[in-house]
């Protein structure tokens, strides 16, 4: 039962290319013994007690402050495609195994909020919208924990005080880290390109572009060191379930990268991008790319919602970005 729940996960791997023939793994449907034997233990829990296969995923934690990037600073299309998708997962899963699954997404944008450059009250505004979108749906498979949920009853940053005081590694340990580790230093190279973009957004071009990747290097590192400290957290409040992540991970990691969404950018994500429909899917670009094809914005209930353009080749895609 445990082999049947990840080859269904392995449809929708989100594997780090750079690290998969070093490995001796393919990026491929199907899962190899050692990928196995990394998820198998805790499936089994849950299956030899006929519960459902619990899932934890820290993920959307709100917009990216950069709106060249994104719509607004509410959930829009993306989000409901990503939490529709794992719905449907959980209910596959239930398809053959009668318990099925749940999701907990672990919504860490009041963990580094503050360092990104996204308030507190915005980011609980997208959390309480994406609460609506759940409840309207009737996703039952979803639910949300937050730092709040944590250490309910004080102010965020005495919250984020407290994570960092009981959860953080330091400075310097996360430093050698991204020296020794290819994975870690993977992760960092992906998150200081998000950093980087957004310094460039928010000072415009005629700022120093070695300042701003200086700059944007310190950004990456306290948000690494944040979600990390998170991530004890989520461990040490649900031990048993089965850790997903929104970024690509190295061959047969402990965290299972899963791709919510459609997209030529392993990294993209919902609260990262926007949703361009071409008539033909729907997939995860960068603002300013679906505005160099000249794609029209669509509304629902008020506010943007995605874009859409008609449908182009690949090679016509790759002329315009």
């Amino acid at each position: 039962m445990s082999q049947r729940v990840l080859e269904l996960l392995y449809r929708y791997r989100r594997v780090d290319e750079s690290l998969v023939e070093q490995d001796g793994d393919t990026a491929g449907d199907d899962p190899c013994p050692a990928c196995c034997e990394a998820h198998r233990e805790r499936m089994e829990h849950f299956i030899e007690r006929d519960e459902p296969i619990h899932f934890v995923v820290p993920a959307f934690p709100a917009k990216s402050p950069n709106q060249s990037k994104v719509l607004g600073v509410l959930p829009d299309l993306g989000e409901r495609l990503a939490l529709g998708f794992l719905q449907s997962l959980c209910d596959y899963v239930g398809h053959f195994y009668r318990p099925g699954a749940r999701v907990t997404i672990c919504s860490d944008g009041h963990v580094f909020g503050d360092v990104v450059g996204v308030a507190d009250t915005t980011v609980t505004e997208y959390r309480d919208s994406l609460t609506e979108m759940i409840s309207t749906a009737r996703w039952s498979a979803i639910d949300l924990f937050g730092l709040n949920d944590a250490f309910g009853g004080m102010h965020y940053p005495v919250m984020r005080k407290v994570l960092e005081e009981n959860y953080s590694a330091t400075l310097a340990e996360l430093k050698e880290k991204v020296r020794s580790d290819r994975g870690t230093r993977s992760l960092f190279n992906g998150i200081h390109r998000f950093m980087f973009e957004d310094a460039v957004a928010r000072r415009g071009a005629d700022a120093s572009r070695t300042k701003l990747r200086n700059d944007s290097k310190d950004t990456a590192y306290q948000t690494i060191l944040r979600s990390n400290a998170w991530s004890r957290l989520v461990a040490a409040t649900f031990p048993r379930a089965i850790r997903l992540s929104i970024h690509p991970q190295p061959p047969h990691s402990e965290k299972f990268g899963l791709q919510l969404m459609p997209t030529r950018d392993g990294w993209l994500t919902p609260w990262h991008g926007v949703v361009l429909d071409d008539g033909v899917s729907c997939s995860l670009v960068k603002r300013w790319d679906a505005e160099r094809l000249h794609a029209t914005v669509v509304w629902r209930d008020g506010r943007p919602s995605h874009f859409i353009a008609p449908h182009l080749s690949t090679a016509a895609l790759e002329r315009v970005s």
